[in-house]
C-alpha cells in the first residue's frame, strides 16, 4: 500500500486527526495493513484485545453468539471508524466476533507499538488523551441523536453510509433485512415498507438481488 494510503488511514481516525503532521508521520511507521474478503473473520470472542483496528474501506459486522448459537448483531463497522480503543491502554481480550461483510481494508496499530512510541514521544500521549476526551463527547451527543432520530432517518443513514464505504451508488445490501432490522431498532417489515416510500419518492431504485440504487444521496439525508 502507498505512503499516501497511509497517510489517509492514520487521518481517519479521530484521535489522531488533531496531532501534528511529523507526530502522524511517526505512527505511520507502526500501522500494519490488513485486506478481508466478504466472510472473512477480523477477530473471534476471547482474542486479545491487543490492536486498535481502523477501517480504511468497506463494512463489518460485530456480534455475540447466543447461548443457542443465533448471532446478535451489536454494531457496523464502516469506513472511518475505529475497533478497540481500549486496546491502547489496556489489557483484555475480546468478548465480540467481527466479520467482513463487503471487501474490507483494515489499519491496525498494536498497543506495545503504541505504547512504546508514547514513552519515546510524550507529546503524542498527552495530545491523544485530550482528543479521547473530545470524542467521549461527541459520542455523548451522537448517542442521544440515534436515541431519537426515525427510522427512516436511520434507514438513509446506513444507506448513504454504506454507499460513502463502498465508494458506489448502487449496492447489494451487506446484511440480511432482519439483521438490518435488528440493527435500526424495528423490524423487517418496516425497512421494506421504509425502501418502498423511497423508491416512490425517487431517492432509490431497488433493482433484482437485494441491489440499492441511491439516485438523490442529498435528499435521502433530510429524510426525517
Amino acid at each position: 500500500m502507498s505512503a499516501h494510503a497511509t497517510h489517509e488511514c492514520v487521518q481517519l481516525v479521530p484521535i489522531f486527526q488533531e496531532l501534528a503532521a511529523d507526530q502522524l508521520d511517526t505512527i505511520e511507521s507502526i500501522v500494519q495493513h490488513h485486506h478481508y474478503q466478504p466472510g472473512e473473520t477480523l477477530f473471534n470472542a476471547d482474542d486479545p484485545l491487543d490492536t486498535l483496528m481502523i477501517v480504511s474501506g468497506g463494512q463489518a459486522k460485530v456480534y455475540q453468539l447466543a447461548a443457542n448459537g443465533r448471532e446478535q448483531l451489536l454494531y457496523l463497522l464502516q469506513t472511518g471508524d475505529i475497533d478497540g480503543e481500549a486496546a491502547l491502554f489496556e489489557n483484555k481480550r475480546r468478548t465480540s466476533y467481527g466479520e467482513a461483510l463487503v471487501p474490507t481494508d483494515v489499519c491496525s496499530i498494536r498497543r506495545e507499538d503504541f505504547q512504546a512510541l508514547m514513552q519515546k514521544y510524550p507529546s503524542i500521549s498527552i495530545n491523544v488523551l485530550n482528543v479521547f476526551g473530545k470524542r467521549l463527547t461527541q459520542l455523548e451527543r451522537q448517542t442521544t441523536s440515534t436515541a431519537t432520530e426515525s427510522v427512516e432517518a436511520r434507514l438513509a443513514n446506513y444507506l448513504t453510509e454504506t454507499a460513502a464505504s463502498l465508494k458506489v451508488t448502487a449496492f447489494k445490501l451487506p446484511l440480511k433485512k432482519k439483521d438490518l432490522a435488528t440493527f435500526l431498532g424495528t423490524t423487517p417489515e418496516t425497512i421494506s415498507r421504509k425502501l418502498t416510500r423511497f423508491e416512490q419518492a425517487g431517492l432509490i431504485t431497488q433493482r433484482p438481488g437485494k441491489v440499492i440504487q441511491i439516485n438523490d444521496a442529498d435528499q435521502l439525508l433530510l429524510v426525517e
